[in-house]
């Protein structure tokens, strides 16, 4: 369901910004808010610790990097 939101007091270089933005993407000023609001709020799929970790790869055992050998 969609929702109506209203912007007030957006400075006037703002919103030429906004318009000539959208220009330039061939959509109204209206279409682009939505499209930069809905890419600014998008957030990526939360990984846990035990997929970051799983994802690193495999650079070598402990020793390999232990300059201080004698």
């Amino acid at each position: 369901m969609a929702t109506s939101l209203v912007v007030r007091n957006v400075d006037e270089d703002v919103a030429l910004a906004l318009k000539q933005l959208a220009a330039l993407h061939g959509r109204s000023a209206e279409a682009e808010h939505r499209e930069i609001l809905k890419t600014a709020l998008q957030r990526p799929k939360r990984r846990s610790v035990a997929e970051i970790l799983a994802s690193m790869p495999n650079v070598g055992e402990d020793a390999d990097f232990n300059f201080r050998n004698g």
